[in-house]
């Protein structure tokens, strides 16, 4: 069966989804599933909702990038959404770039536009070049 989906079966034979194959990051050899990023900023305090995404990099063919909505009324930086990460999950999974925004790209069904994120990302952080090497 070929779902695109990325799961993990435990000792007793039961499935746990943890991302979809073309979502999956590959940042400096190690693979990086989105999903388990999202989740654990989920239980940020101030984090309403969270997609992780690849964008382009030279040096280890891909960076995590957080685009992240946060609370009604609450303000984050960078620096502490990053903080909150370290010594809690990888050090090569802390997202290097983190995208404050109200609203993630969407298809008219509802679902999140990961493909339309990483252009304007790439846009934003001025990654084209990156991006060519990667893609070559």
């Amino acid at each position: 069966m070929h779902t695109g989906d990325l799961a993990t079966m435990d000792e007793e034979g039961y499935f746990k989804i943890v991302g979809r194959i073309k979502d999956m990051v590959i940042r400096g050899g190690e693979n990086v599933y989105p999903r388990e990023i999202e989740e654990f900023l989920y239980s940020h305090p101030k984090v309403s909702d969270v997609q992780v995404i690849g964008v382009p990099d030279p040096k280890f063919g891909e960076e995590i990038m957080a685009w992240v909505k946060l609370k009604e009324g609450e303000t984050a930086t960078e620096e502490e959404i990053k903080e909150f990460c370290r010594d809690q999950i990888a050090h090569f999974k802390i997202p290097r770039y983190i995208k404050f925004t109200n609203e993630f790209p969407m298809t008219v069904t509802g679902k999140v536009r990961k493909v339309e994120m990483r252009a304007i990302s790439i846009k934003e952080l001025n990654l084209e070049q990156a991006d060519e090497i990667e893609t070559a």
